[in-house]
């Protein structure tokens, strides 16, 4: 296996001193205020570890600070249904990290007694915790001396170095690199310098603070191509009715509890066809490389349809899918 050993470093014993202490400097100086930064509580950490994964970080403020209003403790998170549960994630997408979620509180406080396991490989034990997650946990909570490698702190990597690195490769240059000191302070750093500075495209090199020390100061060249997106247009009816609420009741469907994608979750009954004229209002939805034309149709939902009437005051507290979401904040029911 080809992998780096320590005297093959991507940078010299000086040069790695002088890359950990610019890159802290400037994460102190230059840090975004983010919520999850407020307590090094492991509880804490680890949530916005987890809603950080594949979502965008604008994304998952508000919803960070509506769960922990919801689930302040880990024990409250254990003791809460599932529904609720996937109602608090609702919006975020990729359900089966809230599912996990839920699983491992339960673990934490049958298991643990409601304490979070304090190294990176007894957290790795927990549902849904990866080795990137159980090392950010570990950091961050414990100062526990291990590296993250995520995708902010891949591309860092790879142009400092100025090749690809892959597998283990990179797991050891970035413990070559990590600050053993401050392990914490260090690894979110480096994300965040990938983040807002080392960006995919267009990076800022001249705000980098390690610019001098980075074999590319710009873009690798690629290497594949990107998948081609690929398009798609749905239908669905939005069948609303006065009830005895304030806003009414809205017609919606329960995906199956053995569905391979957001089993359980609520949403719209989808149209095969339509019979012409002009949809209600039209938009966008994106999922990894399909762009969704949806058309939305008010009015009576099939026959056929086997669904639920859920009051409109309720919504906020119903697990529904991400484009069910967008399509009832567009008819302004949420």
């Amino acid at each position: 296996m080809n992998t780096l050993q320590p005297t093959q470093s991507l940078l010299s014993i000086p040069q790695q001193r002088l890359f950990r202490k610019s890159v802290l400097a400037w994460y102190d100086r230059e840090r975004r205020d983010l919520p999850w930064r407020a307590s090094r509580d492991p509880y804490r950490v680890w949530l916005s570890e987890i809603m950080l994964q594949q979502t965008r970080v604008a994304a998952v403020i508000d919803h960070y600070q509506e769960f922990l209003r919801r689930f302040p403790t880990v024990q409250k998170l254990a003791s809460a249904r599932e529904a609720r549960v996937l109602a608090a994630w609702s919006g975020l997408g990729y359900y089966r990290r809230a599912r996990m979620l839920h699983a491992a509180a339960k673990v934490i406080l049958g298991e643990h007694g409601g304490k979070f396991p304090a190294t990176a490989q007894a957290l790795r034990a927990l549902p849904g915790i990866g080795r990137y997650t159980a090392a950010a946990i570990a950091s961050i909570a414990f100062d526990q001396p291990v590296a993250v490698v995520d995708g902010n702190v891949e591309r860092v990597l790879q142009r400092a170095a100025g090749k690809r690195l892959a597998g283990e490769e990179l797991w050891e240059a970035a413990t070559h690199l990590l600050d053993r000191k401050r392990p914490g302070d260090f690894n979110q750093a480096m994300m965040e310098l990938g983040a807002v500075v080392c960006t995919p495209r267009a990076p800022g090199c001249l705000t980098c603070p390690v610019v001098e020390l980075c074999a590319t100061r710009g873009e690798l060249a690629a290497t594949t191509k990107p998948a081609p997106q690929k398009k798609r247009e749905i239908h669905y009816a939005l069948d609303h009715r006065n009830g005895d609420g304030h806003d009414g009741e809205v017609f919606l469907v329960q995906r199956d509890s053995g569905a391979s994608l957001m089993p359980g979750m609520w949403e719209l009954p989808e149209l095969a066809s339509t019979n012409g004229g002009n949809p209600s209002f039209t938009l966008r939805h994106s999922i990894t490389v399909t762009d969704y034309t949806v058309r939305v149709w008010c009015g009576v939902a099939p026959l056929r349809v086997r669904g639920k009437w859920l009051p409109v005051q309720h919504l906020r507290k119903v697990a529904l899918t991400g484009l069910a979401r967008k399509i009832l904040r567009k008819a302004e029911m949420l």
